[in-house]
């Protein structure tokens, strides 16, 4: 099992709009079970982060039974290099009036 932690709110200050639980993410985790991995991530520790390519890093849950199968918890994703590209290309301009693709 992996899963897919996002960022908890969908506002970066959630009091500022009175109830903080309607700016509640719903997507913030997505769990996806029946994953394959390398055979060594069996060997994982709980306190040692592991990146999955192109997706993030990991850590074994630490409440993981070695018995059970496996879960890993995503703890930081990777930049999305694509969309800085998309953004620089798209002439888009920069808050201070200066054109973004004149970098």
């Amino acid at each position: 099992e992996v899963r897919l932690y996002d960022r908890l709110f969908n506002e970066s200050n959630p009091s500022a709009g009175g109830d903080f639980h309607r700016q509640l993410n719903p997507d913030s985790l997505e769990v996806l079970a029946s994953c394959k991995g390398e055979p060594a991530l069996a060997a994982a520790e709980a306190d040692r982060a592991i990146q999955f390519e192109r997706l993030g890093y990991f850590v074994l849950d630490p409440s993981h039974e070695p018995a059970a199968m496996p879960c890993f918890n995503r703890t930081a994703t990777l930049r999305d290099s694509w969309a800085k590209v998309k953004h620089q290309g798209s002439g888009e301009r920069r808050n201070d009036g200066r054109d973004r693709s004149a970098r």
